[in-house]
């Protein structure tokens, strides 16, 4: 894979989540920190290439002592950033794991507010990288400050040059977004739901989302189902792929990892039916680790055979 592949969180998080015996509100917990991750989605997807063994670059906005921290960390692992500078602290997520519900409960801040020429200098950095034939993931959501159709503003240039730009928010980033005709987009159910006006419950509303999304404008739509896998419309085919029965642990970060399998596979020039089968082994892999671990190549690869896909 010759291509560069870039991966933009504009609002990165310190993912920090903890375990506590059993959740009562209003009292005081003793809670055990199971895990402490650099996260927010570009990032997420960034994780998920590179145990997939493929390099990305990560750009977006970091500030604070805590955005330093990151980007120092980050680096240390060997991922190759560029990230702008924000005014105030990147934010903190928090998910706390109730052991005897089995339950995850997330408190998330809302981040750095961006100003008008921070937005500019990244939109510059976009244009100036944006090459004929890379792939971009345009991922989560916008921090405050930011316009609705600043995803649209990103993803103008990058097809203009020839990349091709995925994008993965949702509300009126996404519905904006889409406008500006980016090459993909990877909705959840809820997220799709949200931005066509009515509720997806059967496999046919499904079917019908990613054929009204297509003609919305994206040559791929992949709707992702969590544990049903997705339906995935491309190159004229809508098809439906569903993971084996395995034991899910984790779903953070899922989603994430599905969106790697996608560059994964438009990367390798896949057809319609592998590269479903890449996205929903990828997403799988990673459900099955604990907390915000992803899942290797060697996992991946063993599930590719065991997903199934299928026309509608």
């Amino acid at each position: 894979m010759g291509l560069m592949i870039v991966t933009v969180t504009l609002n990165p998080t310190l993912d920090r989540t903890f375990t506590v015996p059993i959740l009562r509100p209003g009292t005081v917990h003793r809670a055990r920190l199971l895990r402490e991750d650099l996260g927010g989605k570009g990032i997420n997807v960034s994780r998920a290439l590179r145990a997939l063994d493929i390099p990305s670059r990560l750009t977006g906005f970091l500030g604070g002592r805590r955005g330093e921290a990151m980007q120092r960390d980050l680096v240390v692992d060997g991922f190759d950033v560029c990230f702008m500078e924000a005014d105030g602290e990147t934010r903190q997520n928090l998910t706390l794991f109730d052991e005897a519900r089995g339950q995850y409960t997330k408190i998330n801040e809302p981040g750095p507010t961006v100003d008008p020429q921070q937005l500019a200098a990244l939109q510059s950095q976009v244009e100036q990288m944006a090459a004929a034939g890379d792939l971009w993931a345009f991922c989560g959501s916008l921090p405050p400050g930011a316009p609705a159709d600043l995803y649209a503003k990103l993803v103008r240039p990058v097809q203009g040059t020839g990349g091709r730009a995925f994008l993965a928010s949702r509300g009126p980033a996404l519905r904006v977004g889409l406008g500006a005709r980016p090459f993909a987009i990877k909705p959840n159910s809820e997220e799709a739901a949200d931005l066509l006006g009515y509720s997806l419950d059967s496999d046919e509303d499904h079917c019908r989302a990613v054929r009204r999304l297509r003609a919305e404008g994206a040559q791929l739509v992949a709707l992702s189902r969590g544990a049903h896998g997705l339906v995935l419309a491309m190159e004229g085919e809508v098809l439906m792929a569903t993971p084996p029965p395995v034991t899910a642990r984790s779903p953070v970060g899922a989603g994430d990892a599905s969106l790697a399998g996608l560059l994964w596979a438009i990367g390798d020039e896949c057809s319609p039916a592998e590269t479903a089968a890449r996205a929903v082994a990828c997403g799988t892999a990673t459900a099955m680790q604990e907390g915000t671990a992803v899942g290797d190549r060697a996992l991946v690869e063993q599930l590719l055979g065991q997903v199934t896909v299928s026309p509608v």
